[in-house]
């Protein structure tokens, strides 16, 4: 399961319904969505440590979307995402990178590699994206049309990795 949004905003409001989230799910919140669930930390080394243990805690994943967007799974282990720009920064692009997410997971991708493979893969479509058109002025609709030069590009990767 992939939660995100208003469901984070539903399961926050009583910490109980935190452990009503089925085991290996993914949740996605941005810091302030975090801090509803988990409560505040001094700043974002205390938000990843807080949630290494929210994730061992209730078996899950969790896609701390920031800056630098960082997957914690429930083995305590972070990967820190380097593609994606402020163009993310905008309404829609949560819902985009939740698609990935179910899309990657109906084609049986484990947990980890679609939360993993998900952010990567969103990042990359919004570098594409700003190219054409700038992180200020690009869309939600631009980055998922950048999906097919982002299959491109691992494509290329895999043939000269053979």
């Amino acid at each position: 399961m992939v939660i995100d949004a208003d469901a984070l905003n539903i399961i926050s409001r009583d910490k109980k319904n935190l452990n009503l989230i089925p085991k290996r799910s993914i949740i996605t919140p941005h810091p302030k969505e975090f801090e509803r669930l988990f409560g505040t930390t001094e700043n974002s080394f205390e938000r990843v440590e807080l949630a290494k243990k929210k994730a061992r805690e209730i078996e899950i994943l969790i896609v701390l979307k920031d800056h630098h967007t960082q997957v914690i799974t429930p083995e305590g282990n972070v990967f820190y995402n380097i593609t994606g720009n402020s163009g993310l920064a905008k309404g829609g692009s949560g819902d985009i990178l939740t698609g990935i997410f179910t899309s990657f997971l109906a084609q049986h991708y484990t947990e980890e590699e679609a939360a993993i493979l998900g952010v990567w893969f969103h990042g990359k479509a919004a570098e594409f994206a700003s190219e054409k058109y700038s992180k200020e002025s690009m869309l939600p609709t631009d980055v998922i049309h950048e999906f097919g030069n982002v299959f491109e590009e691992l494509n290329r990767r895999a043939e000269i990795e053979l």
